[in-house]
């Protein structure tokens, strides 16, 4: 008997008939003989009702408050799913994150998980039951209810898995797999029967939102065995696993891209060290994740530097910069907002010299100038602008050999949390 944890997205439950077509799934994973641990989000469009909601009786409501309320859409979502269960023949209870034992550290709106103490799931396995929790929540030691934020659902069912020692996560979406890129750009983009922790951890910081870096980060540090798969059809899904079989002659696994990004630029800068602690230090204070830096050189004892944000940091970003101008002396700062990020991603990239020239090669054939490139073992990221974005990842698909046309997209809409 296999201990398996399911995942279900908003809209995998968002109709009454998808609610019963996962219950019946649900309950043919039970009747094959498995424990059954669920992980629900909430239903469709719930979340982002609740949030339309608060902020036309408060446009800056208290994030405690925030989380009280936007914790109540997957609490539907478990009763109504347990109650469909028990219509369709089965037995199954419903709990909250913190009722099944999920404790996170005191922060609201993206707390981390501190702790999962699952002596209540192992009680309603032992009684028969599908164990259905609430995704994206939990609880502080001191009793306040906590959410987890972006992909928080996805990160409750492999630390949960983690936690109950399951033989197997699976985490179903609206693509019946990860693709080697976004099949909406790229029609004959292929669908990949296993990738390695690391590779799946790059695409997902760099764009790919088929699972949440998070839940990557518990899957390879607790060896969660992790598959994605869809909700809507029975094909196999994806494997994430320690270690993917390479394919031969395929040194790129992937292809992912941020179409929000901002580059900033601080000009004539002290060339004196330090400089670069105290101006990212100031950053992070602020909870601004900076991606890609590159310094130039110096002239005169000045340096510029340049550095990436998302797009919606960019302001916050300036102010920033502008309040340690002076203790930090500089000429001026730029920025230059709607651009994009695009990525190559395989573990075969580092025995494989050529690949950064062959990801130049194509992208200055369509006429594009590179602003910035970063890279790494496994990746290497170009900053362009967006408009030839699509034409771009098209070009890299095919410049690195991952086209195939037997693999066709199948999905419904875009899968919440």
């Amino acid at each position: 008997m296999s201990l398996i944890v399911m995942k279900f997205g908003g809209s995998s439950v968002g109709t009454p008939e998808r609610m019963q077509r996962v219950a019946s799934r649900i309950l043919e994973r039970q009747q094959e003989g498995n424990r059954i641990v669920v992980v629900v989000s909430a239903m469709g469009d719930t979340t982002d009702d609740l949030i339309d909601q608060s902020k036309l009786l408060n446009p800056n409501p208290p994030a405690r408050e925030m989380d009280m309320l936007l914790t109540t859409g997957e609490q539907i979502s478990i009763a109504l799913l347990s109650m469909t269960i028990h219509a369709l023949g089965g037995k199954a209870v419903s709990y909250t994150g913190w009722q099944a034992g999920i404790v996170t550290e005191p922060v609201h709106g993206k707390a981390k998980i501190a702790d999962i103490q699952p002596d209540r799931i192992f009680g309603a396995l032992d009684e028969g039951n599908v164990v259905i929790v609430a995704g994206f929540q939990g609880m502080t030691e001191a009793g306040d209810i906590t959410t987890l934020g972006r992909g928080g659902s996805d990160t409750t069912a492999v630390a949960l898995a983690a936690a109950v020692k399951a033989d197997l996560c699976e985490i179903y979406t609206d693509v019946d797999g990860v693709y080697s890129t976004d099949p909406r750009v790229v029609k004959n983009a292929r669908k990949l029967d296993e990738i390695s922790y690391d590779e799946m951890l790059e695409l997902a910081h760099l764009g790919a939102a088929v699972l949440h870096p998070r839940a990557v980060e518990y899957a390879k540090l607790y060896d969660v065995r992790l598959v994605v798969r869809s909700s809507f059809t029975k094909n196999e899904g994806t494997t994430v696993k320690e270690e993917a079989v390479m394919e031969q002659g395929i040194a790129v696994r992937g292809i992912a891209f941020d179409k929000n990004v901002a580059r900033i630029s601080i000009l004539g800068v002290e060339d004196v060290p330090g400089v670069l602690a105290r101006v990212f230090g100031a950053l992070a204070k602020q909870g601004i994740d900076v991606d890609i830096i590159v310094q130039s050189g110096t002239q005169g004892g000045k340096a510029d530097f340049s550095f990436t944000v998302s797009g919606d940091d960019a302001h916050s970003a300036l102010r920033v910069i502008e309040g340690v101008r002076s203790e930090l002396p500089y000429r001026e700062t730029t920025s230059e907002t709607g651009l994009v990020k695009v990525s190559i991603v395989g573990a075969g990239m580092v025995s494989n010299p050529g690949v950064a020239a062959t990801m130049f090669e194509a992208i200055s054939s369509l006429g594009v100038s590179i602003k910035m490139v970063s890279t790494s073992e496994i990746k290497c990221s170009c900053v362009i602008a967006a408009e030839p974005l699509s034409d771009v990842v098209r070009s890299l698909h095919t410049a690195f050999g991952l086209d195939t046309a037997d693999q066709a997209f199948v999905g419904g809409p875009q899968e919440r949390r």
